[in-house]
Parts: C-alpha cells; sequence; structure tokens
C-alpha cells in the first residue's frame, strides 16, 4: 500500500513537472528574441549598458542576446541583416547608414554636434524625424536611440601651442585613411597622413607623423602619452552610434511594451552617456598628471572653418539644404 502511494506520488510528480516544464518552455516562446550583433567586445561601454540597463528592463516580455565580436554577423553587414529578417537588432554609426543613405554623411562630419547634450537634443528633434522614417520605410529599421562614443581631441607631439586651424599648417596629422578621414584633417588645418592605428604609436615616436586624433580613453589605452606633449580639446567629432531594432519585430509588441523597451534604450544609452563623460573628464587630469599639456583652443574658429569647407565641398551635396544651420541652432 505504501509502495503503491510511493509510486502515485512519483508519478504525480513527475506529470506535474512536465507540466511545469511544458508552461515555461511556452512562457519563453511567448518572449521575443531580441538578438543583437556587433563587433564591440562584452566589456564596451555600449554593450554594457545594453546588458546592464536594457536586458532586465525589457525581461518580462524579451530575451536578450548579445552576439559579440561580430561572431553572428560580419561588421558592416548588421543592417541588412535586420532588413532581410535575419537579426533583430544592431548598434550602427552614421557612415554605415551613410552607405545606405548618403544624406546620413552630415551625422559624420566635424562639428555637427557641439557636445553630448546637443547630440542628443538632435537626435530627438523633428529635425532627425525624416532621418528615422527613411531608414523604417526604405529598410524597416528603427534607430531606438543615440548613443555617445566620445569626442575626438587633437594629440600632438609638439610643445607649439595650437588655438586656431592655422596654428595647424602643416603639421602632420594622422587620419584613418578614407576620404571622409583625409577630409576632416584638411578641414581643421592640417596636413591629413593615412596611417594604419597599429602604426601610430611608432610614427610619433620617430616623427613620421606630428599628431593624431582620438577620443581620450583610445590615448590613454594606446599610451600615446608617453610619445606626445599636448592634448588639444578640440572635441572636433562627438562621435556615435545608433541602437537599432527591426520594425517589424518592434511593430508586433503591444503598445506598452513598445514604450518599456524605448524606455529601456533610451536608459541605456543614457547611462553609457554619463559614464563616459565621468571618464573623459577624469582623463583630462591623467593626461596632465603625465606631464602633457591640456586645453581649449578657440573652437568656434574651428567650427567655422570646418563647417564652411564641408558645405562648399561634394560631401554635402546630399545633404538637406538649410540642415546644418537649423542644427547650429538647436
Amino acid at each position: 500500500m505504501q509502495t503503491s502511494l510511493s509510486r502515485r506520488s512519483v508519478v504525480a510528480g513527475a506529470a506535474a513537472a512536465t507540466l511545469s516544464a511544458f508552461a515555461g518552455t511556452a512562457f519563453a516562446q511567448d518572449k521575443v528574441k531580441l538578438r543583437l550583433s556587433t563587433p564591440a567586445s562584452a566589456t564596451d561601454a555600449r554593450t554594457v549598458a545594453l546588458a546592464t540597463v536594457f536586458a532586465p528592463a525589457v525581461a518580462d516580455f524579451a530575451v536578450y542576446e548579445p552576439h559579440y565580436n561580430a561572431a553572428l554577423f560580419k561588421q558592416g553587414t548588421e543592417i541588412e541583416a535586420i532588413s532581410r529578417g535575419n537579426l533583430e537588432m544592431s548598434i550602427a554609426s552614421a557612415q554605415e547608414l551613410a552607405e545606405f543613405f548618403p544624406e546620413f554623411s552630415v551625422f559624420a562630419s566635424a562639428y555637427l554636434h557641439r557636445d553630448a547634450a546637443h547630440q542628443k537634443k538632435v537626435f530627438e528633434s523633428d529635425l532627425f524625424q525624416p532621418f528615422k522614417k527613411m531608414v523604417e520605410d526604405k529598410l524597416s529599421v528603427k534607430l531606438l536611440t543615440v548613443m555617445y562614443l566620445g569626442r575626438r581631441q587633437l594629440n600632438l607631439r609638439s610643445d607649439k601651442k595650437i588655438n586656431t586651424p592655422e596654428d595647424l599648417a602643416g603639421v602632420k596629422l594622422r587620419m584613418p585613411g578614407s576620404e571622409t578621414w583625409m577630409f576632416m584633417g584638411r578641414a581643421l588645418g592640417a596636413n591629413p597622413t593615412p596611417m594604419a592605428f597599429t602604426e601610430v604609436y611608432t610614427g610619433l615616436q620617430t616623427g613620421a607623423i606630428d599628431g593624431q586624433d582620438n577620443p581620450l580613453p583610445t590615448n590613454r589605452d594606446a599610451k600615446f602619452y608617453e610619445v606626445t606633449k599636448q592634448i588639444v580639446l578640440t572635441s572636433h567629432l562627438v562621435d556615435l552610434n545608433y541602437v537599432t531594432i527591426s520594425k517589424k519585430v518592434f511593430d508586433k509588441l503591444s503598445p506598452a511594451n513598445q514604450a518599456k523597451l524605448q524606455k529601456a534604450a533610451d536608459d541605456a544609452a543614457e547611462s553609457g552617456r554619463q559614464k563616459q563623460l565621468k571618464l573623459e573628464d577624469e582623463l583630462v587630469q591623467f593626461f596632465k598628471d603625465k606631464g602633457l599639456q591640456v586645453y581649449t583652443p578657440n573652437v568656434d574658429a574651428f567650427r567655422k572653418r570646418a563647417q564652411k569647407m564641408y558645405l562648399e565641398s561634394d560631401l554635402s551635396k546630399s545633404w538637406p539644404k538649410g540642415l546644418v544651420d537649423k542644427i547650429n541652432a538647436l
């Protein structure tokens, strides 16, 4: 009798466990899967913000599944993968979007954004709405929020004071090799010199180049402070990424969950923004402690020259007329 009861208990328990597992599986299947593909690592400030802020905030209706180091999709192919329905999320640059829509190159030009707050204001303004709609209508990709990557600054071998673009005349400034980057170097007043990033430290050390430009965290990590004498806070590019999601996936969510997901993305971007700004502020003192001069030049003079050169060049032919002036006014 006791054995029979025991067996019935085991059977009942097994049945209950099966039902529970089935219910759990069904519940998991009800959740939308959000696979994110990015070339960034798991320790990157952007991916950390998404993993620690975004993921928990959407956990009741979505499963966030990040894939780092371009393990799922090759860098530069993520937007197309989302458009084809093969991926749910990515972190995209303005340069990548400009491959589909040349108008987006304006957001990768020097001195368009003044700082992180202005960058966010531009993204949330009516001026940016046609760009969002363009991407949604043509690619079925939704731009959720803008992430602040940092400000690019000049880092030079000499101790000559730099106040205006004219002071950079003849300065061999290392830039990435594409014409877009080379144009930016000329817009700053320098003599742009293409060089691979891996060669920059030696180039600075030997004098093959007179300087380079990067965000302050990159300058620290690459130890460029060992072979340079100053950092000029030109802030000539306030760099960004957009967090993107499949519009088809987003549209299938309930209005309440759409609002939750949007807030989660905005909160993640804000978390990353504040941490990056704090780090940049701390690094100013770090470089001073290393013996470098760190100062702000006449940024208005740099901005005026750069914007004039861009607007007079072929690079701006696809930009909506008057957009730069309107963004300046924000």
